[in-house]
């Protein structure tokens, strides 16, 4: 084993839910020093809305009854950052990186997210860039990627959503990150390589490679031994 790994968990598709309790234990146990390297849960949900600590609820422009119409879930959760959509046909990733072993500073954390997402749309065939003051990552003045993180005790959970193949529509439903006028895009719109295991493999290598790290696959199973139930 290398002394410095990112270990890549593939959760294929899973509910916010079960994905959400799973990363708060794989948090709590690198907190608690039983989960030994930094561990990247990748996974595409079913519909779901979440809001973030800064959230306005006037930016799910529907009610809950119309959410659900839409078979779309909502849940309220820790992480920074308004209102977002996940649903299929999107990349989402949760780092659960421990920031003792590389900075003490969320900020820098962030462009580093926002540097491996730029990484892996140059390959997929999309020039994308940050927007300085808009957490996120752009092409143009559209936005292709969200990132909504929570630390504690310096190890991160949450994480970032980047649209591959995503039904946009979706996002008439809210205001994406509370930002009014924003234009969501995908790696498909943009014209880029929308293959979902091509998209997994380079953000999987460009995350590894912003963090100086050696890139692991590994399965759940492995993970699960180390995570309290």
């Amino acid at each position: 084993m290398s002394a410095r790994e990112l270990w890549t968990v593939d959760l294929g598709h899973l509910s916010y839910a079960d994905a959400l309790a799973l990363q708060r234990a794989a948090a709590a146990a690198r907190i608690a020093g039983r989960l030994p390297q930094d561990t990247l849960l990748l996974v595409e949900h079913p519909p779901v809305v979440t809001l973030g600590r800064t959230a306005k609820a006037g930016n799910v422009t529907v009610s809950d009854a119309a959410l659900a119409e839409r078979g779309v879930e909502r849940f309220d959760v820790e992480r920074g950052g308004d209102v977002t959509f996940h649903g299929p046909g999107q990349l989402v990733g949760y780092p659960i990186v421990d920031l003792r072993r590389h900075r003490l500073d969320l900020h820098w954390y962030l462009r580093q997210i926002e540097e491996a997402l730029i990484r892996s749309l140059a390959v997929l065939g999309v020039v994308a860039r940050r927007d300085v003051g808009r957490t996120g990552v752009w092409v143009g003045g559209r936005k292709i990627a969200s990132i909504g993180v929570h630390a504690r005790d310096w190890v991160t959970w949450h994480g970032f959503a980047l649209n591959v193949t995503t039904d946009l529509s979706y996002f008439d439903l809210i205001v994406p990150c509370g930002l009014d006028g924003v234009t969501m895009t995908s790696v498909a719109a943009e014209g880029g390589r929308a293959d979902a295991a091509a998209g997994r493999s380079e953000v999987a290598r460009s995350v590894a490679e912003v963090f100086d790290l050696d890139q692991r696959d590994i399965a759940l199973a492995d993970v699960i031994t180390v995570v309290p139930a």
